[in-house]
């Protein structure tokens, strides 16, 4: 249990940081530095809660960023430029912030007199186009020079070595997790079930780049937070990268379209589109190593997660008016 640390949370406004503070706002005091261009602490019921500060600020600012960490017991780093067309759009601010941003997150924290956990977040991204049942040790994949969807993964990866160099050069207590596809309630973004939700609740077209056959394993939010919460507390997680996902949320991208036009009871038609980006065919964790050390066991499966979160999404939409969400969740 985390009690009365003070936590600072870079890109603590964004899905995955607005969801952690959810879970540790109470008991402890938390501080989220963000430039607020993904912003779903707005939408976020603790909002307001006193024992919460935002600061707007780029972790490419070292000054302001070590200023603002002093006192810091937790880091959580998940400040990045993410999302195919972004990173594809903009390459060089994505290595920029991602890389140079990182580095400057652990060389200030690295000055901290006292630091019980800095948690960094890769991404699955640097297993390549092709991940089936990939382990932590398995050989990572670059992707070829030039294509610019590959540049997000080296430079997330990049960001792991240097927080195991500090952990073994520096004794810094780091982690790294390798989300595997998350979704949920408060999601922005890019992401397909985002896209696929929202869209299919206002019965508009599902677009689907491709034929729909890749495969990808999905994780509800609640279940990454519950391996975030182990990475903070077990002391086995030092020093270590995890995969943290649901191998059991796998399904391909069609069969995800199909599953929320059901779950939402959508009158929205499928469409395909050609495919102009390298993309990733395969994607299924093998998450043995969390579970042997942090106990890491997913428990949302992917029917009921979409559910969870098209009842959420409708209630946004409109207004937490209307009572039809509660057919979401038969």
């Amino acid at each position: 249990m985390i009690e009365n640390k003070k936590i600072f949370i870079t890109g603590g406004a964004g899905f995955i940081g607005t969801s952690i503070v959810g879970r540790l706002v109470d008991a402890n005091e938390i501080i989220i530095y963000d430039n607020l261009s993904r912003n779903s602490l707005k939408d976020a019921y603790f909002k307001n809660h006193h024992n919460l500060k935002v600061i707007r600020g780029d972790i490419l600012d070292y000054e302001n960023l070590a200023r603002q960490m002093k006192g810091a017991d937790i880091i959580i780093h998940l400040a990045a430029v993410a999302g195919i067309d972004t990173v594809i759009k903009s390459p060089i601010t994505t290595m920029k912030v991602n890389l140079l941003g990182t580095y400057n997150v652990l060389e200030a924290a690295s000055a901290l007199s006292k630091l019980d956990r800095l948690v960094e977040f890769s991404t699955s991204e640097v297993f390549g186009s092709y991940a089936f049942r990939s382990e932590e040790n398995d050989s990572t994949a670059l992707g070829a020079v030039g294509n610019a969807r590959w540049t997000y993964a080296v430079s997330k990866l990049a960001g792991e070595h240097l927080a195991y160099s500090y952990y073994s050069e520096r004794q810094l207590p780091t982690v790294s997790i390798r989300p595997f596809n998350i979704y949920g309630p408060g999601q922005v973004g890019e992401g397909a079930i985002h896209h696929f939700i929202t869209r299919a609740l206002r019965n508009q077209f599902l677009t689907i780049h491709g034929d729909g056959d890749q495969i990808r394993s999905w994780c509800y939010i609640d279940d990454l937070l519950d391996g975030v919460m182990l990475a903070l507390e077990k002391p086995e997680a030092v020093g270590n990268s995890f995969n943290i996902g649901n191998p059991r949320g796998t399904i391909t991208i069609n069969g995800l379209a199909m599953a929320v036009v059901r779950v939402t009871y959508s009158k929205s038609k499928i469409v395909y589109v050609p495919k102009h980006f390298a993309d990733v065919e395969l994607r299924i964790p093998n998450i043995d190593k969390a579970k042997r050390l942090l106990g890491y066991e997913p428990k949302i499966d992917l029917e009921e997660g979409l559910r969870r979160t098209a009842t959420w999404y409708y209630g946004k939409i409109n207004g937490n008016k209307a009572n039809k969400a509660a057919t979401f969740s038969i």
